[in-house]
C-alpha cells in the first residue's frame, strides 16, 4: 500500500445514494468527504421503499453526488487509488446501479475495485471516528433490516456471526409500531421522539427470547415480532374499550423493551467471549434509549462502548469507503470486475472474492 491511499466509496443499497472519499494510511482512516442524496420523501406516500423508484433516484443522483464528494474532498478522479462499492445485502435494483457506476469508474481509471458488505460497513465506519479497532471487538448492527451480533477479529477477514433476528429487525419493528400509532413514515424516528416524552415503565411489554428456555438455542438471537404483536393487542384493547391510547407511554414502553433486549443480550455475549470493546452501528443505533442504556450497561460491565455519531448511522458512502480502506490497508486482492450484487450477501463475507 502507498503511504496514503485515497479510497472512493459508493453506497446504493436502498434509498440513499452515498459517495465518500477516505484517506487510508497504515494506522488510520481519515474521512475527507461524505455526500448523500436521499429519496426517502419519494417513498413516504407508499409507506415503504419502492425498489423501482429507488433505482431511478440512484441513477439521477449518482453523478451529482460523486461530483460533490470529490469537490468537498478537494480531489479529482485521477487522485483516487481504489473504488469500493456496496455489493450486498440490499435491493437488487439499487445495488446494481451503484455497482455499475463503480465498475465504470474502476475500468476508466484503471483502479482496483472492491465489492464490500453493506452491513459490515455499519461497523467499520466507526474506525473513521474512534480509530482502528483493537484485535477483537463485539459488534451489534441494528437497522431496518438487520439485528445482528458479530464477533470481529479482523474487519476484512475475521467476522463471525453469533446471532441475528429471527423475524422483525429492531428498526423494522419501530416502523411498524409507528404505523400502528398513526405516525408518519418512517416511523422509527417519530417513535423515538415520543418515547422521550413518555413513561418507559408504564406498560410491561414482553422481552423476546430472554426466558431461560431460550438460552440454549437462541442466546445471541433476537425476536421482535411478538413484541410488535403485544403492542398492537394492547392498543386495540384500549380502543375497543373506548379509552384514549397514551401514545407517548406506549412508545416509551415499547422502546424500553427493545433497548433492554438488545443491550442485555449483547453484554452477555461480550462476557461469554471475553470481549471488552463493543461497537454499535446501523440506522437504529441513532435511537436515544438504546444509546443511553448501552452506555449505562457497558460502564457497569467495564466494556468500552463505541457508537459513531448519528450522521454515520444511516446509509452513507463513508461506511463503504471505510471498508475499502481496511481492505487496501491489508493488501486484500481486488474483486473481479464482473462481480455480481447479492441481495442476501452473508455477513461473514466482507469483500467479494475474498
Amino acid at each position: 500500500m502507498p503511504s496514503a491511499a485515497l479510497v472512493l466509496g459508493i453506497e446504493s443499497s436502498c434509498d440513499e445514494t452515498g459517495v465518500a472519499v477516505v484517506r487510508a494510511t497504515d494506522d488510520a482512516s481519515e474521512l475527507l468527504s461524505d455526500a448523500v442524496a436521499s429519496s426517502v420523501d419519494e417513498h413516504a406516500r407508499f409507506g415503504g421503499i419502492i425498489p423501482e423508484i429507488a433505482s431511478r433516484a440512484h441513477l439521477e443522483a449518482m453523478v451529482p453526488t460523486l461530483r460533490r464528494a470529490l469537490d468537498d474532498a478537494g480531489v479529482t478522479l485521477a487522485d483516487v487509488d481504489a473504488v469500493a462499492v456496496t455489493a450486498g445485502p440490499g435491493l437488487v435494483g439499487p445495488l446494481t446501479v451503484g455497482a455499475s457506476a463503480a465498475k465504470a469508474l474502476a475500468v476508466a481509471l484503471d483502479r482496483p475495485l472492491y465489492g464490500v458488505n453493506h452491513v459490515i460497513g455499519h461497523v467499520v465506519v466507526d474506525e473513521l471516528v474512534h480509530g482502528l479497532f483493537p484485535d477483537r471487538v463485539m459488534a451489534l448492527v441494528v437497522s431496518g433490516g438487520h439485528s445482528s451480533l458479530l464477533l470481529v477479529d479482523d474487519a476484512v477477514d475475521g467476522v463471525t456471526e453469533l446471532g441475528h433476528t429471527l423475524d422483525d429487525a429492531a428498526g423494522e419493528a419501530f416502523d411498524k409500531v409507528g404505523r400502528l400509532l398513526g405516525l408518519p413514515y418512517p416511523g422509527g424516528p417519530h417513535v423515538d421522539r415520543l418515547a422521550r416524552e413518555g413513561d418507559p415503565t408504564a406498560i410491561r411489554f414482553p422481552r423476546g427470547l430472554t426466558a431461560p428456555k431460550d438460552q440454549a438455542r437462541h442466546a445471541d438471537d433476537f425476536s421482535f415480532s411478538g413484541l410488535k404483536t403485544a403492542v398492537a393487542r394492547w392498543v386495540e384493547a384500549r380502543e375497543d374499550a373506548g379509552e384514549p391510547v397514551p401514545v407517548a407511554d406506549v412508545a416509551a414502553s415499547f422502546a424500553a423493551s427493545v433497548a433492554d433486549v438488545l443491550t442485555a443480550k449483547t453484554i452477555a455475549a461480550c462476557r461469554r467471549h471475553g470481549v471488552d470493546t463493543l461497537v454499535v452501528g446501523g440506522g437504529f443505533s441513532a435511537n436515544s434509549q438504546l444509546r443511553e442504556l448501552a452506555a449505562q450497561r457497558c460502564a457497569e460491565a467495564g466494556i468500552t462502548l463505541r457508537i459513531p455519531p448519528v450522521r454515520y448511522c444511516t446509509d452513507n458512502g463513508a461506511m463503504i469507503a471505510a471498508v475499502g480502506a481496511a481492505a487496501v490497508r491489508r493488501g486484500v486482492p481486488a474483486s473481479p470486475l464482473d462481480l455480481a450484487v447479492d441481495s442476501s450477501m452473508p455477513l461473514t463475507q466482507v469483500v467479494v472474492g475474498r
